[in-house]
């Protein structure tokens, strides 16, 4: 009875003024078994100290065995309910609104005038775009430039000599098309020249004034047959093309030049308003 007592004084524990839930820490004297109850909770122990939790409003006695004997301690335990509370629910207070973010409506504005000006920046560019200037070519001149450059020791100088011949005609008239045949084009040339020599001097196929041939003319003035030099043009490059022995042995830049005749005959000449008077 005396140690049982003994203990009783020296047993201790804190929060003095628990309330409901607190966890409440206990400091035997001695290690201590505690009892269970159902009215409070063991949390933890260590030692000497126990620590438990309680939520009826009451006090409560908490028991244990120690090696001199058995312990008791009554720990009351408060309300947390103020005197003669009515137990009614406290009034609700609204939320307070929290401040939109500027973050976002800031780099959504930025965006925004990138986007205007660059907008803006590509209208003015597609207004003052200046047109590329169309670049005519006369047939004549690339005739003329293309036949030059095959001077020297270009190769495949018949072939390419040729190929200019043909795509300068198919340029320039309609009726000697790149799609006719070597033996076609020159029996449309010779047509032509067949054809002018019973026209009334003075006037083209085209109706365009030229200087008439006058009769009584000897063969060395009059003009040399068109026939004859286009076609050793046009079958010196098909033989440099096709023919296993390549083109024949002939002068390159004496036809070359003749060559370069072709566009006094092969373009219609365009008369004058006075001759066309005359």
């Amino acid at each position: 009875m005396t140690a049982g007592l003994l203990f009783l004084l020296i047993t201790t524990f804190h929060p003095a003024k628990a309330t409901i839930g607190d966890p409440i820490t206990i400091e035997f004297a001695a290690p201590t078994v505690v009892d269970p109850s159902p009215d409070y909770e063991v949390i933890s122990r260590a030692g000497s100290s126990v620590v438990i939790r309680t939520f009826v409003p009451h006090s409560i006695t908490v028991t244990g065995r120690a090696a001199d004997g058995p312990v008791s301690v009554v720990i009351p335990i408060h309300s947390v309910l103020a005197p003669d509370d009515k137990l009614e629910p406290a009034p609700l207070k609204p939320p307070v609104p929290e401040p939109w973010p500027r973050l976002p409506f800031v780099a959504i504005g930025i965006a925004a005038l990138a986007a205007i000006a660059a907008w803006t920046a590509a209208v003015i560019l597609a207004k003052r775009r200046v047109p590329k200037p169309h670049i005519v070519i006369v047939p004549s001149e690339a005739f003329r430039s293309r036949v030059l450059a095959l001077r020297g020791n270009a190769p495949m100088r018949w072939a390419g000599l040729a190929d200019a011949v043909r795509a300068y005609l198919a340029a320039v008239r309609p009726d000697l098309g790149a799609e006719l045949t070597t033996a076609e084009l020159l029996s449309r040339i010779e047509e032509e020249e067949q054809a002018e020599r019973w026209r009334p001097a003075g006037w083209t196929a085209a109706g365009s004034a030229v200087p008439p041939v006058l009769a009584g003319e000897p063969p060395a003035v009059q003009p040399s047959s068109r026939r004859r030099y286009v076609a050793a043009i046009l079958r010196q490059g098909d033989l440099e093309k096709f023919s296993p022995w390549g083109a024949s042995p002939a002068n390159f830049d004496e036809v070359l030049n003749r060559a370069l005749e072709i566009p006094s005959w092969a373009e219609p000449q365009v008369a004058s308003e006075e001759e066309a008077a005359a």
